[in-house]
């Protein structure tokens, strides 16, 4: 029987889940939401620097955080690279980046996918902490350290993103990008390089996010498929853009999702992002924080 004592740990598990999914939709919710490039190999990203971790944490024993801060500047170099080909293919020619957009990050992600594959192999693999496998006991529930460092350092994560994006003058210009590129450009910015270093740095927060994920739980070449929809539907019922909205929309899932679960079964889960993203679209589309 369905009691208040199991929603109660349906929805506190689900703020936790929530604030993890904020941490792993923050950065396409800089590269998507303000530069408007259809970035959907942003969960392949996200598992490859997984994997980068994964690797770093069996190679030198480094605590899996420690090795998500060491990968992220050659993510932030990976991003950079990835918004020039992108740029040099499609904007600077001029050329519509919708359709044709979508399926060069699609190949990306499937050319990452099979990278991973032939790497390390299609089993799961996770890493190894002293925080790992424990647990603390509030009251009547039980809730596993794994999950309390990941509500916290995805917490931390976005308000720095936030803080980042909205008090400092790079910042200033991301947003300033995305609202008037021409008129950015008259002021003698250019915006291409301002794109690209937001891109760099939306993939750069993917270290820390991609890090969590395999704290989480252990990760698998295929995994980016599962969260596709989960990071879109965060960003797109945020708001294109809005880091805050990102973590409020993100701890609506998350809950959504646990109390789903908890009542229905696993089954069940995964289909609550897309739903929510219809919902989203035919009643707000603006998102929640949207103009």
């Amino acid at each position: 029987m369905f009691s208040m004592d199991l929603l109660l740990g349906a929805v506190v598990l689900g703020v936790l889940l929530g604030c993890f999914y904020a941490a792993v939709s923050v950065g396409l919710s800089v590269s998507f939401g303000l530069l408007d490039v259809p970035h959907v190999a942003h969960p392949a990203f996200l598992v490859l620097a997984s994997y980068g971790v994964y690797q770093l944490n069996d190679s030198y024993d480094l605590d899996p955080l420690l090795a998500g801060l060491a990968i992220t500047p050659l993510l932030f170099l990976f991003g950079l690279l990835a918004y020039r080909v992108y740029y040099e293919t499609f904007e600077k020619r001029g050329s519509d980046a919708g359709v044709r957009g979508i399926a060069f990050f699609f190949g990306i992600a499937f050319i990452i996918e099979v990278l991973i594959i032939l790497q390390f192999g299609v089993d799961q693999r996770s890493v190894t902490a002293n925080y790992i496998g424990k647990s603390w006991r509030f009251g009547e529930f039980r809730v596993p350290i794994r999950q309390l460092v990941a509500f916290a350092v995805a917490l931390a994560l976005t308000v720095v993103l936030a803080v980042y994006l909205s008090k400092t003058f790079m910042g200033r210009a991301i947003r300033a990008v995305a609202q008037d590129e021409e008129a950015l450009r008259l002021m003698g910015a250019n915006p291409v390089r301002i794109k690209q270093f937001a891109f760099g740095i939306a993939t750069a927060v993917l270290g820390i996010a991609g890090a969590l994920l395999i704290i989480v739980a252990p990760v698998e070449p295929t995994l980016d498929r599962a969260y596709i929809g989960r990071t879109f539907c965060v960003v797109v019922m945020a708001g294109l853009g809005s880091i805050s909205g990102t973590l409020i929309a993100a701890i609506i899932l998350g809950v959504a999702e646990s109390i789903v679960l908890t009542m229905f079964g696993a089954s069940w889960a995964p289909a609550i992002s897309f739903a929510m993203l219809l919902g989203v679209l035919a009643v707000r589309p603006q998102g929640l924080l949207g103009r």
